[in-house]
């Protein structure tokens, strides 16, 4: 089990290793004094893992309530954050109670944020279930909801008190699941952390051991980032690299377009725009796009850039007329750049053009 300490203004400990859900109960016990505990999953996961991590639970004495969503992003609404409040009140469960986000990306933002609220804030713990919640979601305290105008645009930044990943959970995604936390990986690649490449070139579906290894460097990475800028105003941004199209993709597409799918194509896009405007050499796009194709990623996208542009104006990272676009200046090294909302569109189409 390898253990990484996050010292944010809450400080909390991740923990990796195999067979660790089955000792859920007892991390549980030892950062709480909960009598109950609300296990919030999605259909998907509630069928595979709800049982095991229910049983670790009671059998240190807490009485386990659940709350289960359709699997994927619509979920994500307002609708089920009030109907998750709603349900933790009608149970009566207090502040030295605690909540578990069981599943994947969509799961942990909407029980997070239902933490950081119910009754002004209560416990949680993160138990991510996929790749793309162990390596970037379940880390550094963002919560949120989807609204209408755009994607988490309602949230909060609330720290869990533990974060626990199990990669044995992995063996059950679905191929396609399981390439989409990929995206993510090589986003931590791309922005700062090279060594990650070397290690997705030589990775193979048998290589557990270097699948754990990769998951430590992707969760170490951005816990140095949040633990600078916990509150997301400076550096944080660079874990944006990708997003802004990639959001755009997924609102444009109302959300069959998977996060991290839209992830892999917006890092495409911002990449190739980057060595378009100069700010990088071709190698950029061309180790992206060897990445992305290793994992059977998509690299492009049906909506065009005048589309893209109009749906980004929604982003959570503008200001004013400016958004914080992450642009990229060599492998490994993106940059924060502000940029105009009237150039997003160029942006866009030189990074959609082969």
């Amino acid at each position: 089990m390898e253990t990484v300490e996050v010292k944010t203004g809450a400080p909390y400990r991740i923990e990796i290793g195999r067979g660790l859900l089955d000792s859920l109960g007892d991390k549980v016990r030892a950062l709480t004094k909960a009598k109950k505990a609300m296990i919030v999953t999605d259909e998907t996961v509630y069928a595979l893992y709800f049982e095991r991590a229910a049983r670790s639970l009671e059998s240190v004495g807490i009485e386990v309530l659940e709350f289960v969503i359709p699997s994927g992003e619509t979920s994500k609404s307002t609708g089920n954050l009030i109907k998750l409040w709603e349900t933790l009140a009608e149970n009566a469960l207090t502040r030295s109670d605690v909540i578990v986000a069981l599943g994947g990306g969509v799961v942990g933002d909407l029980a997070g944020f239902a933490a950081a609220t119910y009754l002004r804030g209560i416990k949680y713990i993160q138990v991510p279930t996929t790749l793309l919640a162990m390596t970037d979601s379940s880390v550094g305290g963002k919560t949120a909801v989807d609204l209408k105008a755009g994607k988490n645009l309602a949230g909060a930044f609330y720290q869990p008190c533990a974060v626990v990943c199990d990669p044995d959970t992995l063996a059950t995604l679905r191929r396609e699941t399981f390439s989409d936390g990929m995206a993510e990986v090589i986003k931590y690649a791309m922005i700062n952390n090279p060594v990650i490449i070397d290690k997705l070139f030589l990775y193979t579906e048998s290589d557990s051991a270097l699948l754990d290894e990769i998951i430590a460097l992707c969760i170490e990475d951005k816990r140095d980032i949040v633990s600078r800028d916990e509150f997301d105003r400076g550096e944080r941004a660079l874990l944006n690299f990708g997003h802004t199209p990639a959001h755009a993709i997924e609102r444009l597409s109302n959300y069959t377009v998977t996060h991290g799918s839209a992830v892999a194509v917006g890092m495409m896009i911002i990449s190739r725009a980057s060595a378009k405007l100069g700010l990088c050499n071709a190698d950029v796009p061309e180790t992206l796009e060897k990445l992305l194709d290793k994992f059977s990623l998509p690299k492009d996208t049906e909506f065009g850039a005048e589309d893209m542009a109009k749906a980004a104006l929604g982003d959570k990272k503008r200001s004013g007329d400016r958004i914080d676009l992450i642009l990229s200046y060599g492998v490994g090294d993106a940059r924060i750049c502000p940029t105009k909302i009237d150039e997003l569109c160029e942006i866009f189409r030189k990074g959609t053009e082969k």
